[in-house]
């Protein structure tokens, strides 16, 4: 079978859906693969490191895209699967509940689709896990934007002329991003506190040196393949006033939290904002969703009411050397357990099939995209 690698569109984006050492390993295995010319040029990968993986070049997305399997890593274009060879079969970060319009045009020609995005959290599929690998990269360079931004040191320093306190970092979420940020800004020499939704996170953020800040009194958080799925407005209430005061103290307040399929919520209002040191920091991890953080923009950094807050949307995008090279293993994996070189297996059953599976032959089998789509 063919593989194409098509060039992203989207702004912002800096990673490719293949490495160069990912397609050699593909080329042994005896997958035919193409590469659309200049995908890997902002990832610091040329078009003749492709070649000399043993992939061809295609010059441009039509002719990539006369292949048996196409992968991106952002969301197909309807424009992109419209060029699709009919029945062939595509595979990226997909979201699919937020492009029907995309999904129209793949039942029209028998596409089978498999999102990145929908791989289930399992152990046999930590490898495959495309959103913990570049949430861990976000993470990182999260807390570096915010050191970056930040008009002080993070550890305590001894000088003749004094001493300087440790910066103090404030982080809302612990899945895979905001464990890193902890990792990171710990290294780095902050004191460091956190707070989230589930209290079953709270063992794994003080083994990594934070302080964990617990909600009293609330249950109910639902927890769904990792993510809260629904959060009471009474236990975000009280999470609020809970860091009211913490905030205040904050020298870098990072916000990871998501709810999937539903828009960021809300957790430093405007008024938190007002509240908070001149010269501290506000990253927003999740200004793509809507933003945790009410004054954020996205894709800016803004300073507002004395504080700086950075509004990037798409964080492992700037390292894309590694964040490629995570993806290009996560992908790739996927793609070997579903497929060998000579075709796909469909065993429809299967967790991994069945969770990734977003269309198979036009139609749309995945049950959380049939929910928020109302099919």
């Amino acid at each position: 079978m063919r593989i194409a690698v098509l060039k992203e569109t989207k702004a912002y984006e800096n990673r490719v859906a293949l490495t160069p050492d990912v397609v050699k390993s593909l080329v042994k295995k005896g997958f035919d693969v193409c590469v659309e010319t200049g995908s890997g040029l902002k990832s610091s990968f040329s078009d003749q490191g492709y070649t000399d993986a043993g992939a061809s070049i295609a010059k441009n997305t039509k002719e990539a895209c006369q292949s048996d399997i196409i992968l991106k890593v952002n969301a197909f274009t309807a424009e992109e699967v419209s060029m699709f060879p009919d029945a062939s079969v595509c595979m990226s970060f997909m979201y699919a509940y937020t492009i029907p319009e995309v999904l129209e045009v793949m039942k029209k020609k028998n596409i089978s689709s498999f999102s990145m995005d929908a791989v289930p959290r399992i152990s046999r599929a930590q490898k495959m896990d495309a959103l913990s690998s570049q949430a861990n990269l976000a993470g990182y360079k999260t807390v570096l934007l915010g050191a970056n931004a930040l008009g002080k040191i993070f550890p305590l320093m001894m000088t003749a002329a004094g001493t300087i306190t440790p910066s103090k970092v404030l982080i809302f979420g612990a899945g895979v991003a905001g464990l890193q940020a902890i990792a990171t800004a710990k290294r780095l020499g902050a004191v460091v506190e956190v707070t989230d939704v589930r209290p079953e996170t709270k063992e794994q953020v003080e083994s990594l040196g934070g302080r964990f800040l617990t909600v009293e009194g609330v249950e109910g958080v639902k927890v769904e393949g990792g993510y809260a799925k629904e959060v009471s407005a009474e236990f975000l209430q009280k999470q609020k006033e809970l860091i009211q005061e913490k905030i205040k103290e904050a020298d870098i307040v990072i916000t990871t939290a998501l709810v999937i399929g539903k828009k960021a919520p809300v957790l430093v209002t405007e008024e938190m904002v007002k509240s908070m040191k001149t010269g501290a920091v506000i990253v927003d991890m999740a200004v793509e969703s809507g933003g945790n953080c009410e004054i954020a923009e996205m894709n800016k950094t803004v300073v507002k009411h004395g504080v700086t807050i950075i509004g990037e949307s798409n964080l492992p995008s700037l390292l894309p050397i590694n964040a490629s090279q995570l993806y290009a293993t996560n992908i790739s994996t996927l793609l070997l357990h579903l497929a060998d070189k000579d075709a796909f297996k469909w065993e429809m059953e299967e967790e991994i099939t069945k969770g990734s599976l977003i269309t198979h032959k036009g139609e749309i089998v995945h049950g959380f995209t049939k929910q928020i789509l109302g099919i």
